[in-house]
């Protein structure tokens, strides 16, 4: 097995979050909405309406700790084989959240910022996303990153074109494109990498999230479904992170 679901029994209750050592960037991959629901025999609707809550709880604890950037996998490009009407929930709900907490966002500080093919979003998504970033992009605090209508290969692929026309105009030589540069063409850039990436609901894989990003992440995963995920659950993921001994594939001399 590439890596095993986090235990939280094995963590002490005693243990504290070591404030020096947070993870700069958390990532997440929202997963158990339909789960919920049906262990509920809710409509799959609620499950994705009761996700939005949790997604509320995280973005505010994160903004309270002190976490620079918050990524979260809200829609996939694979997610519009789902069928119609469960797309059109999600991206209903997408405009209620930005409605709804923008206010309370833009007052806690909180940036947001979007990734992914947004011109393929509803019109009104598009125009509350435009919104929402005019209206936080000069705050100072927690980065909320959208990833909608996102894939990382689409994500590595358009930064291949975009660097092969700056070749094909004389602005790029191939000699000098580093992993800096290629970087650089991700819809990540200005961004940190994730240090600490969460799954929900125990799944083990990366569902072609943040695959150039997540090369030397540490990956906790939980058995919580994503509605049952709150700032309880935050805090033991990042509890379990800052027990990890990053090396980065070097090794440690001490």
């Amino acid at each position: 097995m590439w890596f095993k679901p986090w235990d939280k029994n094995k963590v002490k209750s005693n243990d504290q979050v070591a404030m020096d050592r947070l993870p700069r960037h958390i990532a997440i991959i929202m997963d158990g909405n339909g789960r919920w629901a049906l262990k509920r025999a809710l409509p799959r609707s609620m499950g994705h309406r009761a996700g939005v809550e949790a997604l509320r709880k995280v973005v505010k604890a994160c903004s309270k700790l002190g976490i620079e950037v918050l990524t979260v996998y809200a829609f996939s490009t694979e997610n519009w084989k789902r069928p119609k009407d469960e797309v059109g929930v999600l991206m209903t709900l997408l405009t209620e959240y930005l409605r709804k907490e923008l206010l309370e966002l833009h007052q806690s500080n909180v940036v947001i910022r979007t990734m992914g093919k947004l011109n393929d979003l509803p019109p009104e998504a598009q125009h509350e996303l435009a919104h929402a970033m005019k209206s936080t992009r000069d705050n100072t605090g927690l980065i909320l990153n959208l990833a909608l209508n996102y894939g990382g290969r689409s994500e590595i692929i358009d930064a291949v074109k975009s660097l092969s026309k700056e070749v094909l105009t004389g602005e790029q030589r191939i000699e000098e494109i580093d992993e800096q540069s290629f970087s650089e063409k991700l819809y990540t850039r200005g961004l940190p990498d994730p240090d600490l990436l969460i799954r929900t609901s125990g799944e083990m894989r990366l569902s072609n999230f943040l695959l150039w990003q997540l090369a030397y992440t540490e990956i906790v995963v939980v058995e919580e479904l994503w509605p049952d995920f709150g700032q309880k659950a935050l805090v033991e993921a990042i509890k379990a992170y800052q027990k990890r001994d990053r090396r980065f594939g070097g090794i440690h001399t001490n």
